[in-house]
């Protein structure tokens, strides 16, 4: 039948000769691998669902949180007393095993799938009933005894357990792309401080500008990534405000008093994140918002991962005829057919990440707005999408900084000449010399191919120490912080 073919490319490969339970839901009999812990309707997700070719299993952030959830739920409803001890104990051990890593392999519904996340809701509490069933001595699929619906999904709707879910998994993802980007900063920063002398030019429109250091390049590299982390977190705070216990619609049906605050605190317990429900659990439940937020907030820190990728490819364009500012580690041949060409492949590849980003999040964007009236039943693309760019994410930044910024290296004699002999240096010597002296001899300079400085020191408008003084990185960098007083002044 076609499920067991699916089924198949979902890494749970069965033949017509492997064993099957027999088991029923509100549309019929179904065939389910005797061997798994899941379900018929995860047996029917499977098969309606070859979409993406990526299962649930495959991210462990959104298992783990889909099993705190039922865990909280769980506890929430023995605490009340609508949930009989002896099926707690089950349940709970059920969810802590998966928690710790257990049956993550019983998770084989694609990500992308139809029904606001119901399919996976559905194979979690299966998971779980059965493994339950297991503990307390009976045969799986035996839910007279213990039921995926009635005693595991009690007091729950896909519609609170599901978001829920996925914030608590996109929170965590997030900590080590925060991770990753703080050894970013800290690798930009470290270049900063190895190349604070190095005098070299900075462009404006691809021109030469004026003098600055190359530590200050690198510098403002690390203060771009350090706003970009801070963006990213500050995002990331709006993860845990939560609808758990709105259930249906966010209206709190078929829950006992108490259960919305009570299974609130469970999670907090259990998760260690400081949860809390939403003042108006109707807006939360379909409402993707925060989703949104975290999106743009990635986005945005791509994007600037991507133009400074861009900047190193251009201050290393060369060897002899780009720009030639740094060098970047080699790490790999670069063409099949020119012998000896290195490429800026680490900074491609972040690029190529960016791309990805910024595309996911066209994807969020249209599924948050694509939501009709109570519910938004798009949030499985929501959190694929999202995954996808905070996993890449990290690990564009994680390979930028181990592969490329840490291994970049320059050469301060070659910039400095160059410096020297740039029409650029002229603004610089402009309150030294004059506005007329300095432009006459930039087109001195520019037409004969000489050295700015030779030319001021042949004129006598300067002496050796005055330009060495005015050229000096400190003085470039930090021009309010080193004397008060033109150079020319002696004073």
């Amino acid at each position: 039948m076609a499920f067991l073919m699916t089924l198949a490319t979902q890494n749970c490969a069965l033949t017509d000769a492997e064993p099957t339970r027999l088991e029923h839901d509100s549309l019929g009999p179904v065939d389910v691998p005797a061997d798994t812990y899941f379900g018929p309707h995860t047996a029917r997700a499977v098969a309606n669902f070859p979409i993406s070719g990526r299962s649930t299993s495959e991210i462990p952030d959104l298992v783990v949180a889909l099993a705190e959830v039922k865990l909280a739920a769980t506890r929430a409803n023995h605490d009340l007393g609508a949930l009989a001890p002896r099926k707690f104990g089950a349940i709970d051990q059920a969810c802590r095993e998966i928690i710790a890593g257990q049956l993550h392999d019983q998770f084989p519904v694609d990500c992308i799938q139809g029904g606001a996340g119901t399919s996976t809701n559905m194979n979690i509490n299966e998971v779980v009933a059965n493994r339950a069933l297991e503990i307390l001595g009976h045969d799986r699929g035996a839910y007279d005894e213990l039921h995926y619906l009635d005693d595991v999904n009690r007091s729950q709707s896909t519609n609170d357990v599901f978001p829920t879910a996925l914030k608590i998994a996109i929170y965590r993802a997030i900590d080590p792309l925060l991770g990753a980007l703080t050894q970013l900063e800290e690798a930009f920063a470290g270049k900063g401080d190895e190349f604070a002398d190095v005098l070299t030019m900075s462009r404006t429109q691809l021109q030469d500008a004026v003098p600055m250091t190359l530590g200050l390049v690198f510098r403002g590299f690390a203060a771009g990534i350090a706003e970009e982390r801070a963006q990213i977190d500050q995002a990331a705070q709006t993860l845990k405000t939560i609808n758990l216990g709105g259930t249906a619609i966010g209206t709190e049906i078929n829950t006992p008093a108490g259960y919305t605050a009570l299974v609130r605190d469970h999670l907090d317990a259990i998760t260690g994140i400081e949860v809390r429900t939403a003042p108006n659990l109707l807006n939360a439940t379909s409402d993707m918002g925060p989703f949104v937020q975290v999106s743009g907030a990635l986005k945005r820190a791509a994007l600037k991962l991507s133009k400074i990728s861009n900047d190193l490819r251009l201050m290393s364009s060369g060897p002899q005829t780009g720009l030639g500012d740094i060098e970047l580690p080699a790490v790999q041949a670069g063409s099949s057919i020119m012998p000896g060409k290195v490429n800026p492949v680490i900074p491609e590849v972040v690029s190529q990440v960016a791309f990805v980003v910024a595309g996911n999040d066209l994807t969020i964007s249209m599924a948050a707005e694509g939501g009709q009236l109570q519910l938004n039943p798009f949030e499985p693309v929501i959190v694929t999408r999202l995954h996808e760019s905070i996993t890449q994410l990290a690990n564009a930044a994680t390979v930028l900084t181990e592969k490329c910024v840490r291994g970049i290296t320059t050469s301060p004699e070659r910039l400095r000449h160059r410096v020297h002999h740039s029409v650029g240096l002229a603004t610089a010597l402009t309150p030294l010399i004059g506005y007329s002296a300095a432009t006459r001899l930039a087109q001195e300079a520019l037409m004969n191919g000489e050295s700015l400085v030779d030319l001021v020191l042949r004129d006598e408008l300067a002496t050796a120490e005055e330009l060495d003084a005015t050229l000096e990185p400190d003085r470039l960098v930090h021009p309010h912080e080193v004397g008060t007083t033109s150079p020319s002044t002696g004073a």
